[in-house]
């Protein structure tokens, strides 16, 4: 094992592959590619990466002296929220604002739709307690704790540890917040989250609704994080694991959040595209990230784009984020034929199973697109499928799944045509999404450049630059990890 010099680690831990690049102590560039879920191999693809590199053992801790720097994004609590797998939460709120996030600012997002189909609230249990401070400071009605108390301990006992604290005007006057944390650390919630700490900011709804976000997620994430943690042996030292936040800043392992977490490894890929790009002469960058999970569409002019109010899988977040649109058009993608038409999406085929060519009895996907049409070649692609992990993609696996589509429509095409219809759709749902960051903004695309990355991005570059009346394309020598090179 090389235990006498200091390596760095990389590392992008997407949705289906986990991407790392290593700098050896000599300042040699390593890169390397796992399938994020993997468990017959290892409970971690990242600790899994690293231990392969040192020469661990998979038992073994990582020798901390070994290491100067790990940084690392994950999709971990994004995938959390798209899922609604977070932690079950109960929102502590003022009295008679028990409704007030559910109701939300009353906005329709599709003026005509005859059928409104709203996003299900992230807290499983709503907390109304006896307290009222006015915008000026006033306390209009003291905080009753004994009857906070009652209920957030008839809570407790059903089981529930994570709280969200977002009381009227309590980004401003905090002491009502604060004393229902104390209350509700003393009861025994584990995740105590108030909104003047997260989101210190005036209108109660999106406050909240980030509060909730950040009680929600903030747990799953940090299973994760002390599970990267306790693989270290006693000499990691203090901020020697980083994380990315949503913002394209980097944290400390100590202080990383769910409310920072959200676009933790897109973030990464913006910061790569444009310093790969300006290295490259270019200053009018798109970037197209297109991983197994999804497409990530980034426009940089300049300046480094943020949001400071946004809303993911139907939930308001004001928290600082890189400006990213996101399609669910991945090398994952499902591809289906129904209700005569081609579908691509949103649904993804992930790491387990994976598409139909990754040998787990998954169903067709994008990745077996570009297999059958020979845009991607098992010779160059990593040998890791099957029951041993040894075996190349199964290109007969796709071609068995177009032909059966083409037989089901039943109108002479062939298997080919079929696998071209789906690539058709997957690529407008990109190309849509680039003109939503651009030319729906007044930018002209034919004054940028294509920085085209993720394991992905390549087999589609061409045709989406193609829509879009882009004559210029990027392909960076580190274009498949090019999330954990930035």
């Amino acid at each position: 094992m090389r235990r006498n010099g200091h390596w760095q680690f990389w590392i992008d831990r997407g949705g289906t592959f986990t991407d790392i690049v290593a700098i050896t102590p000599a300042g040699e560039i390593r890169t390397s590619k796992y399938l994020s879920n993997n468990p017959d191999l290892y409970d971690d693809a990242a600790i899994h990466g690293i231990r392969q590199l040192l020469d661990c053992a998979p038992d073994e801790t990582i020798p901390g002296e070994a290491i100067a720097a790990i940084k690392m994004g994950t999709t971990v609590a994004t995938n959390a929220l798209l899922e609604r797998k977070g932690a079950p939460t109960v929102f502590v709120t003022s009295c008679g604002m028990g409704d007030a996030l559910e109701i939300g600012y009353q906005a329709r997002p599709d003026t005509f739709a005859l059928r409104i189909k709203k996003s299900s609230p992230l807290y499983d249990e709503v907390i109304e307690v006896e307290e009222r401070v006015l915008a000026n400071g006033e306390v209009a009605q003291p905080l009753d704790l004994t009857q906070a108390q009652q209920q957030l301990e008839f809570a407790f006992d059903r089981g529930f540890r994570c709280v969200a604290i977002a009381l009227m005007h309590g980004y401003k006057y905090t002491a009502h917040e604060r004393a229902l944390a104390e209350l509700a650390r003393e009861i025994g919630f584990t995740q105590v989250s108030t909104s003047h700490e997260v989101s210190p900011l005036a209108k109660l709804v999106s406050r909240a609704e980030t509060t909730v976000v950040d009680a929600y997620l903030t747990p799953i994430l940090r299973r994760y994080v002390d599970q990267v943690d306790g693989s270290f042996d006693e000499h990691r030292k203090p901020r020697q694991l980083l994380f990315m936040q949503s913002s394209g800043g980097l944290t400390s392992s100590d202080r990383f959040r769910g409310r920072d977490a959200i676009l933790s490894g897109p973030a990464g890929g913006i910061v790569g595209c444009v310093d790969t790009a300006k290295a490259a002469g270019f200053d009018k960058i798109i970037g197209f990230d297109m991983g197994g999970t999804s497409t990530d569409v980034s426009h940089y002019a300049g300046k480094f784009e943020k949001r400071y109010e946004t809303e993911v899988a139907g939930v308001r977040m004001r928290v600082p984020m890189l400006h990213i649109h996101t399609v669910a058009a991945g090398g994952g993608s499902i591809t289906r034929y129904a209700g005569g038409r081609f579908r691509v999406g949103p649904d993804s085929a992930g790491a387990d199973p994976g598409p139909a060519c990754y040998r787990r009895g998954g169903p067709l996907a994008v990745t077996d697109v570009n297999l059958f049409l020979g845009k991607l070649h098992p010779d160059f692609f990593p040998s890791i499928f099957g029951p041993e992990q040894n075996q190349p993609l199964d290109r007969e696996a796709a071609q068995r799944g177009f032909e059966k589509i083409a037989q089901e429509i039943g109108d002479g095409r062939s298997a080919e045509q079929v696998a071209e219809g789906f690539l058709d759709v997957a690529v407008e749902h990109m190309a849509q999404a680039i003109k939503q960051i651009s030319l729906a903004r007044g930018y002209d695309t034919k004054e940028y450049v294509l920085n085209c990355f993720g394991g992905a991005g390549g087999q589609h570059a061409c045709l989406v630059a193609e829509r879009l009346g882009i004559t210029k394309i990027l392909v960076h020598p580190h274009a498949g990890v090019l999330s954990a090179f930035g």
